[in-house]
This record gives structure tokens, sequence and C-alpha cells, in this order.
């Protein structure tokens, strides 16, 4: 369900929830990524082992799965606006106790948590900003949350990059996650529930007042696209079980499905990307990081190229165009991996780059459009669990095919889940 303005123009409190929305995925990529750089001081501080540097990489990723399965539920029940505020203090205490770990297990564990507080910002702050987003500009706005991913990502980068020449830098690369979670949840603070979800419990009233905060006092209930009785009803019958309904059960297979084939290339190169530098003997050290810097810049192109052409073509043929290029850059990387070529290696990783914006948009937007207002945190949030499970075995996973197997076997891995997101795609994308 979306508001009935064609015509309505983009209001200041939109442009607000795009940013303290987007503020969780400005989060989830800066947390993803900082472990990365953090890392390459702590594999000596902690004494970490490949199964350590594995875990602790993937261990946010593992958290999302449980924050973001579960609290979405609890958002589809409960509503959105409290939990908003409650998980981003959570984030906010968590990271600044990354600064006292002393062992592996320390860390591991406050990893796990911080990926429950994001992946419950996934279920709440998505579905929040899609409830309040004018229709005719709804695919670029939820396409912005990805763009504040990437923005977190390079961000992350660009810390590890100024704080790894001191000694504890790995401290302050950690902690630094606390500041924008502290002004989060000062922007977060008054921000009204979402009228689509209190007209579907039938609190018209406070429907039409959070409706006339975002676009003033000349809007009218009717301006919800929402038809009242038919929402009661789906309320009444919703519970934990209800996505799984027929209807439902398709766009969750394909949602859950070209996510987890977008992002699992992805997060394994976020998040060790300088070690996979490496393993391509271009770079070490600051300068691994540096590369990554770029690789990241790279992203965050495809990403805001992803926004712009959304609502210029439709949902499905951008989806499977993006993904057939998205194979060809990651054939690239796999055959570069015999000759380590750094042309060669910057063509497969700009070409994928710059591809994987629109899927990583659309990640936004497909799960949000697909599910109505009673389960649509839930249908967010299920999405997320499923792809976190693909991103945390492929993360976990990847020092281990890099001692043992070497980078071409594992960049022709990432190739083959590429070509299923490709054949997902042409199989059960929607328009």
């Amino acid at each position: 369900m979306t508001t009935k303005q064609k015509d309505v123009h983009i209001t200041p409190f939109v442009k607000k929830m795009m940013l303290v929305s987007g503020g969780g995925y400005f989060l989830d990529g800066f947390i993803l990524v900082i472990i990365g750089m953090a890392l390459i001081q702590l594999e000596k501080v902690l004494n970490l082992n490949a199964y350590w540097v594995g875990l602790i990489g993937a261990g946010a990723l593992g958290g999302v799965f449980l924050g973001s399965s579960f609290l979405g539920y609890l958002t589809d029940k409960f509503g959105r606006k409290q939990l908003f505020v409650i998980d981003m203090i959570f984030v906010f205490v968590l990271s600044l106790l990354q600064m006292l770990v002393d062992s592996p297990y320390q860390l591991a564990i406050l990893r796990f948590l911080l990926g429950v507080g994001i992946g419950a910002d996934y279920s709440i702050g998505t579905p929040l900003l899609a409830e309040y987003a004018p229709s005719s500009h709804r695919g670029a706005i939820l396409g912005f949350l990805q763009v504040m991913w990437f923005v977190g990502a390079w961000a992350a980068s660009l810390v590890g990059y100024l704080l790894i020449p001191y000694e504890e830098g790995w401290k302050y690369m950690l902690g630094s996650a606390a500041i924008p979670a502290l002004f989060l949840t000062i922007g977060r603070w008054n921000v009204p529930e979402s009228p689509f979800w209190l007209a579907s419990r039938g609190y018209m009233d406070k429907a039409l007042h959070s409706l006339r905060i975002a676009y003033g006092d000349d809007v009218k209930l009717e301006d919800l696209e929402l038809d009242k009785e038919l929402e009661e009803k789906n309320v009444k019958s919703a519970s934990f079980f209800s996505i799984l309904k027929p209807a439902y059960l398709k766009r969750l297979i394909f949602c859950g499905g070209f996510w987890v084939c977008a992002v699992l290339p992805l997060f394994a190169i976020y998040t060790f990307g300088p070690k996979i530098l490496e393993a391509f003997d271009l770079a070490s050290g600051r300068q691994a990081i540096l590369g990554d810097m770029m690789l990241n810049g790279i992203f965050l192109v495809g990403c805001i190229l992803g926004c712009i052409l959304i609502e210029k073509f439709g949902r499905r043929p951008l989806i499977i165009a993006s993904y057939a290029v998205m194979t060809i850059g990651m054939i690239l990387l796999s055959f570069s991996s015999d000759s380590s070529s750094l042309i060669l290696v910057m063509c497969g990783f700009s070409i994928y780059a710059l591809a994987s914006g629109i899927p990583n948009d659309m990640v936004c937007i497909y799960p949000n459009e697909l599910f109505p207002t009673s389960i649509r945190a839930m249908g967010m949030g299920i999405s997320t669990a499923i792809s976190r499970i693909g991103s945390f075995a492929g993360t976990f996973l990847l020092p281990y095919f890099l001692a043992n197997h070497g980078i071409k076997t594992t960049m022709w891995t990432m190739t083959g889940v590429t070509i299923i997101g490709l054949i997902l795609c042409v199989f059960l994308a929607p328009e």
C-alpha cells in the first residue's frame, strides 16, 4: 500500500525519513566493512586463526538472520515506531563495547548481537519508509537506502585507511560506528507511527494525524490506497505463517533467492576486500585498503546508477540484464586469477560492481512492493534473513577457500552463484 500522490513532491518529512531510515543501511555497510579493516590488526592482537577470522567476519551476518526474521514479525504485530528507536540505542551500546574486547569469543558475540540490531532495522525502517513514500517516487526513494549502504561501506574503508597506522587503531575503527548510531537515535526520536499500520489496526484518527505530519493538513485519509475492510481481514488472519500461503510463498522465494545471489559475492568482497586483493598479488597492508576504497567507490556509483534507471525501465528487464552483466564481470575475475593482471582484475570488478547496483537497489524495493501492509515487515525481514544465510556461509567460508583452494576456485564459485541468480530472475522475477 502506498500514498496516492502521483503529483506530490517529496516533502521535507519524507526527506528526513530517507535519512533516518537510510542511516540503518549506512551502519550495516559500515559495520560489515570495518571489521575487514580491523582484522588486519586483530589477527595478531587476538592470535586469530582462519576459523576465528571467518567467524568474526561473518558474525554480524548471522545476527542479521535472527534480527530480521524475528523482529519483522514483532514489527507487524506491535508497530514500527518504538522499535525504530530502541534498535538504534542497542546498536550504539554494542558498538562502544567492541572497543573493550580482549578475546575472540567476546568479539564474535558482540558482532553477532550487532547483526541482530542491523537485521531488525531492515524489518523496521524499510517498511516504515515505504509506507510514507509517494508511489511516483517510491522506487528511487527505496533505492536510496542501498546507496546509503555503499556510502557506509566506503566510509568504513576510509576510516580503516586513516587508522590502520596506529597500534590500537582497530579499537577506534570498531567503536566509530557509535557516532552515526547516536545521531540516528536522536533523529528517530519523534518519528510518528506508520499511517498504514495504524489504519490497518482501525486507528483512523491517528493514521490521519501521521499522514498530515508527512504531507500537510490538506491531505485526506482517502489518500491512503488502503481497503480498510480487506486490511482488517488480513490483520485478523495474519500470523507468522501467513507469509507461507501460496499467494506469497513464490514471492518470498524470489525475493530471498535473488537477494542471496546478489549479496553473497558482494559481502565476501566487502568483508575481505584487502585479502582478496592480496590473493591477486596486487596489494598488501594499507595499499590493499586503498584499493578496497576504490572498489567501494565503484559499487557506490553502480548503486546510484541503479536508482536513476529504476523508474525509467521495468523492474523485471532491469534485474535480468544486470545479472547477465554481473556474470560477465565475475567470469573476467575468474580468468584473471591465472594472470593477476591489474587491468583485467579492475575491469572484472568494475563491470560486476556497476551492474550489481540494480539488484542491490531492488532488495529494498521488491519485498516492499510484493507484500501487503499486514505482513510487509515480515516479508522484508524473512527475505533479509534468507539472504543472510547465504551471506554468512560465503563470508565464513571465504578465508578457507582462499587458504585451501586459491583465488581461482573462489572466483569461479562466486561466478556460479551469479549464474544461479540470473536463472532465478528469468523464471521468477515479476514486473
